[in-house]
Order: C-alpha cells, then structure tokens, then sequence
C-alpha cells in the first residue's frame, strides 16, 4: 500500500534519530568520564542535559524491567540501541513487504 511507505519512512527516520541521541549521549559520558571534556564548559553541560532529558525516561523504563547495572557499568544504552536496531529492521522489513 503507497499510503502507508510515508508512515514507514517517518518512523525509520524518528528510530535513526533517536539512535543517533542515544549513541552521543554515551560517546558524551564517555568523554566526561575519562576527563576529555569538562562539564565545567557551558555548552558541553547544556548538551549533556538535553540529551538526558530526551534518554532518561527511556532508561528508567528499561532499568525498571530488567537489571542493567553489573559492575557499576550501566547497560540501559545498550539494550536501548539493541532495541531501536531491532525496530529499525523490522520497520525496513514491513516496508519491504507491503510494497511487494
């Protein structure tokens, strides 16, 4: 059905948009953790907490399903990114097979 690619092709898009949040917001911590960048900087700190506001409850949905902590590593991103690749492919997938 060609009403339904537009549909298809906005949801792949919101599900790359917010993989690719969710994968700064890591690359971010990382760098703060290990001293590449400090929080101290105005703009690091402003991008630090727009991306948390737009990846916290998402992590707390996760973290209240399912232990994500082991060895004070957080793995919430993680099963995040595994489940938005999931999402993507099957988005891709029905797209495919509704369009024949």
């Amino acid at each position: 059905m060609i009403i339904l690619d537009p549909v298809f092709e906005i949801l792949a898009i919101i599900v790359d948009i917010y993989f690719k949040i969710v994968v700064v917001q890591v690359a971010l911590q990382w760098l703060i953790h290990f001293k590449i960048l400090e929080v101290s900087n105005k703009y690091a700190q402003k991008t630090v907490e727009l991306l948390d506001k737009a990846t916290t409850p998402v992590y707390n949905i996760i973290k209240s399903k399912i232990k994500t902590e082991y060895a004070n590593i957080d793995f919430a991103p993680f099963a995040i990114l595994l489940v938005l690749y999931f999402l993507s492919r099957m988005i891709i997938s029905i797209r495919l097979s509704i369009a024949g």
